[in-house]
């Protein structure tokens, strides 16, 4: 017969939700980082060269996005390991980190500059 008891109930069992809301926040962190190299790239302010010719100048800038996202995702799992931290927050921010990306990826956000 199966136990009613689940795993973190058991003592001895510390489950922390720091790294999966590092995950969150890191992708978050992605797209923005993303969203921000598009607008500085199409505000001539940034040149990202091509990596691969036949997807051209968005093959630099998502290589950029990625980077910043595995980089954000290391650092905050890494702080956030043994950490209990408010994922109400955590979601709210990550949200607000994808729609300023997807806002500085409009084309139409690019003619006011």
């Amino acid at each position: 017969m199966a136990s009613s008891t689940s795993d973190s109930a058991r003592p001895g069992n510390d489950f922390h939700n720091g790294p999966a809301l590092a995950a969150v926040l890191a992708a978050g962190i992605g797209a923005f980082a993303l969203g921000l190299v598009v607008l500085l790239n199409e505000m001539g302010v940034l040149t990202v060269p091509a990596l691969y010719g036949p997807a051209g100048g968005v093959s630099g800038r998502t290589t950029i996005g990625v980077v910043a996202w595995l980089i954000a995702w290391g650092v905050l799992h890494a702080r956030w390991k043994a950490r209990d931290v408010d994922a109400a927050r955590v979601g709210v921010l990550t949200l607000l980190l994808v729609l300023a990306s997807v806002v500085a990826t409009y084309p139409p956000v690019w003619t006011l500059l």
